[in-house]
């Protein structure tokens, strides 16, 4: 046995993702079992999209080994579609108080996204707001999020929170993207709190 097959041995056996396997793979804090039943729902996910050919009603954003590239296609699409330049193109964030469930077809631009989770804080969706923690909710799953491109100039700054979405839990090199939610706070709370958006918990 060569020192490489020990090592995925070991991996293995203490329910790790090996580190080849990392290397190769998407960004995941999940130990072995987990990572791979997640990853046996990502290659659902691809496989829906092959065989429809069409977007989703909502989409897993989760599910992409590089989610930047399926909200800068967004801006792509409509910056092409209004003869616009896409420099001057932004995100427009919009939570919905509706789950996957509830949606039969995809918007006519942008699109819904789900599997976003919220940490340092919770939401309110009977007013659509940022809250405080509610006890023993690390992790509040969001309702549907409707994103859609817009120019930078009809972007709202008022009664807004910049949020950082990121892929894992260890923040920092898995940024994906900065969303707006709404919140009757000063956005400085929420900064101390750390609030961000999360794919993956």
């Amino acid at each position: 046995m060569t020192s490489a097959m020990e090592e995925l041995c070991e991996a293995l056996f203490l329910d790790q993702v090996p580190d080849p396997w990392t290397a190769r793979a998407y960004s995941s804090t999940f130990g072995l079992t987990a990572w791979y039943a997640d990853l046996l729902l990502r290659m659902k996910e691809v496989e829906t999209w092959v065989a429809e050919f069409q977007v989703p009603p909502a989409v897993w954003l989760a599910g992409f080994f590089n989610p930047q590239s399926f909200l800068t296609a967004i801006m792509q699409s409509t910056a092409r579609k209004c003869e616009l330049p896409l420099d001057q193109m932004c995100l427009q964030c919009d939570v919905t108080k509706k789950n996957k469930e509830d949606f039969t077809s995809p918007p006519r631009e942008g699109a819904y996204v789900h599997g976003l989770f919220l940490e340092g804080a919770s939401w309110d969706t009977e007013n659509s707001i940022l809250i405080d923690s509610r006890v023993k909710e690390l992790h509040p799953q969001m309702p549907v999020i409707f994103i859609k491109a817009i120019t930078q100039d009809k972007a709202e700054s008022r009664n807004l929170y910049k949020c950082p979405l990121y892929k894992t839990r260890q923040r920092g090199p898995t940024y994906v993207w900065t969303l707006s939610l709404k919140t009757k706070e000063k956005p400085a709370k929420w900064i101390l709190a750390g609030v961000a958006l999360l794919l993956q918990v």
